[in-house]
């Protein structure tokens, strides 16, 4: 079976590499290996939605079963921001850092029980002929009140796992893909991969 990934960020790639490259009889294509492909605008309402668009637009250009994801990090004290626009929170040309700072400016004087939040992660599978199959995962944690750590990217320096002790950004990538919410949405995802092919 192939199975194109559709995204262009190599850290995602990485991630989905890492749990899927010993299933037997599965080729992943990168995005990048498919020739103009369409740009797909992430206008849904929720993370599904996103996720859904994603890969049944991939999948339909290409002919082939994509997989895709919509992830964000969901605040408590924000109602929920930056959710389904986490990539894009802030000034069109923000960095990962810009946007890290924001955050933490947004919640400046928010107590530290105040400042739950969690990582959420949709994967879709999509099929040219329109079905889609959805896996999720979350993980729970806090947002600390400065950026700690050189691994991971996006929110992982300020989102702080208190039962461990650390930024998602102070973590290896072998600890982070045992308890993140990609992982867990992987995990799951492997699953329902395995039931398709």
């Amino acid at each position: 079976m192939k199975l194109v990934l559709a995204t262009n960020n190599r850290n995602k790639i990485r991630e989905i590499k890492d749990k899927f490259s010993d299933i037997r009889g599965l080729t992943l294509i990168p995005l990048s290996n498919i020739p103009n492909p369409p740009e797909i605008i992430e206008d849904g309402a929720t993370f599904h939605e996103n996720a859904a668009k994603k890969a049944l637009g991939i999948a339909r250009f290409t002919g082939l079963a994509s997989m895709a994801d919509d992830s964000g990090l969901v605040v408590d004290a924000l109602d929920g921001r930056p959710g389904i626009l986490s990539a894009r929170y802030g000034k069109a040309d923000a960095t990962d850092k810009d946007r890290n700072l924001m955050l933490l400016e947004e919640l400046q004087g928010i107590r530290p029980d105040k400042r739950s939040a969690r990582f959420v992660c949709v994967i879709a599978f999509a099929f040219p002929d329109g079905k889609c199959f959805f896996s999720a995962g979350r993980c729970d944690g806090m947002i600390a009140d400065s950026m700690r750590g050189k691994h991971g990217f996006g929110y992982d320096p300020i989102f702080y796992l208190p039962e461990i002790g650390k930024t998602m950004a102070e973590l290896t990538l072998e600890e982070k893909n045992k308890i993140s919410h990609r992982a867990r949405a992987l995990g799951a995802a492997r699953e329902l991969l395995l039931s398709l092919i």
